[in-house]
């Protein structure tokens, strides 16, 4: 185990993790010396934009230090695996996939093997780990990402396994070296931790307290980005609309976005996620008024009952929420929404979940991402008394489906004949002629095109839709 140190110096922390990348750079260059290649690494994620983001930062850190990517883990020197333990089948996969890296590591005695992200910051896994997988190597949390470069030395230095996990977070480490999938789109956190405590969820627990980084930190960041290229952020948060009520000179999400606003060059700017008790007035009205913020915003309702979203710890109402819903579409009329909606939560009533349906009808959500309950040890949901019946919560969620795809579909129809402007983001998986791209209102687009126009913004009319997307023609 190595001993966290007291130092609280950011700046210092990264000088040494930078020391450390030296070392490892230093290491692998005679590796590849003494073998006539390069080690490669493999990365792994589960879960949110915020551990899609980190990842970046780990692949990052590894680049800088010599790693080239590896398109598979079992041909990779260096595997980590960055998780969630929003849900428990997310853990299981996890575990399963360390299953079959025990044979690819029998096979390689030289490759290391790391786990870190939320599933690493429950006690329940960490003894699990050390009882059933001795063969990893690295075993980290949420709060010291930016250490592995000090990890991975280490590591290669010493026999067992190395566990580093902090039970709260320290200073905001900046400038981590970062790998962004391309170079028009890139998301930036704005905050790290939750303090709402929902009654299902875990991540208040293993991510840690809120805290907001300084405004020009988050401004310099991006205009490094935009400088590379960058036409599109995503500002990111477990709760974005809470940002910067812990700095030392308080400052509201929605000044935050004015001064972003105003960075030359920056043609879209997004976040999530919104949480419905913060959305403030203000922050409707620098939507409405600052061009580059996108008419699209993520607001979970997770319930349509009021009496369900109070045993959940929402702190609003269905009604509360529709009033919300009603500002939003009165200042900017094309705005689009989408939701995160839970279904089967303990003590849900046909009555509750025929609420959840009345919500999805009334607001036509662009987009909803949908969850069958599930219970999380250490969580008060999880000690609540009647769980629902899993033929309930099934029936139920295939219903929920059913009227939402309706909506959606009706919500795209209502695109056709429409001339937008899409960022192009990449070719169709399906047709090596088709783009893909989304409006500012976050519709996916598909239309012919050639792959040098990935990156650009170009304007399409919409000429007809399907369920889950629209597709244009190029103007």
């Amino acid at each position: 185990m190595i001993e966290r140190e007291n130092s609280n110096i950011a700046t210092s922390e990264l000088e040494k993790q930078q020391q450390y990348m030296q070392k490892m750079k230093a290491y692998l260059s005679e590796w590849e010396q003494k073998t006539g290649r390069k080690q490669s690494y493999f990365v792994l994620t589960t879960g949110c934009q915020m551990n899609a983001h980190d990842s970046e930062k780990l692949a990052g850190m590894l680049e800088n230090m010599g790693y080239i990517a590896s398109l598979t883990e079992e041909n990779a020197d260096f595997v980590i695996y960055n998780t969630c333990c929003i849900r428990e089948n997310a853990e299981e996969k996890v575990y399963g996939r360390l299953g079959r890296l025990k044979y690819y590591k029998n096979k390689n005695k030289h490759m290391k093997i790391a786990i870190c992200g939320c599933m690493t910051q429950q006690d329940i896994v960490i003894e699990k780990l050390q009882k059933s997988y001795k063969f990893v190597d690295i075993v980290f949390g949420t709060f010291n990402l930016y250490k592995l470069p000090e990890l991975l030395y280490h590591s290669i230095k010493t026999e067992g396994t190395l566990f580093d996990i902090w039970k709260d977070a320290g200073e905001i480490v900046e400038d981590i070296p970062t790998v962004y999938k391309n170079a028009f789109q890139a998301s930036v956190n704005a905050t790290y931790g939750c303090e709402n405590f929902c009654a299902y969820c875990i991540v208040p627990y293993v991510r840690g307290k809120e805290r907001s980084r300084k405004p020009d930190d988050i401004i310099n960041e991006i205009q490094k980005l935009v400088n590379n290229g960058a036409k599109e952020i995503m500002l990111l948060g477990q709760n974005v609309n809470s940002y910067g009520k812990n700095l030392e000179a308080p400052i509201t999400f929605a000044q935050l976005l004015q001064k972003i606003n105003e960075i030359e060059g920056l043609q879209r700017i997004r976040f999530m996620t919104s949480h419905p008790k913060d959305l403030s007035d203000e922050l409707i009205e620098t939507m409405k008024n600052c061009k580059k913020v996108c008419n699209y915003i993520h607001l979970p309702i997770q319930s349509g009952s009021s009496e369900i979203l109070k045993h959940m710890n929402r702190r609003y109402t269905k009604q509360q929420y529709l009033e919300l819903v009603k500002k939003l579409k009165t200042a900017i009329p094309d705005i689009t929404i989408s939701t995160d909606i839970i279904v089967g939560f303990p003590g849900e009533t046909e009555q509750d979940f025929q609420e959840t349906l009345d919500v999805i009808r009334q607001v036509k959500y662009c987009t909803a991402f949908t969850f069958i309950y599930s219970k999380r040890t250490g969580t008060p949901a999880a000690k609540m008394e009647n769980q629902v019946p899993d033929e309930v919560v099934k029936d139920r969620f295939q219903r929920l489906l059913d009227v939402l795809n309706g909506v959606v579909e009706e919500v795209h129809k209502n695109q056709i004949g429409k001339t937008v402007e899409i960022l192009v983001e990449e070719v169709s998986k399906q047709n090596s002629n088709v783009l893909t791209g989304r409006t500012e209102s976050n519709i996916l687009v598909h239309f012919e095109g050639t792959k040098d126009l990935i990156g650009s913004i170009l304007p399409v009319k919409i000429v007809d839709s399907k369920t889950f997307y629209v597709i244009g023609e190029r103007i």
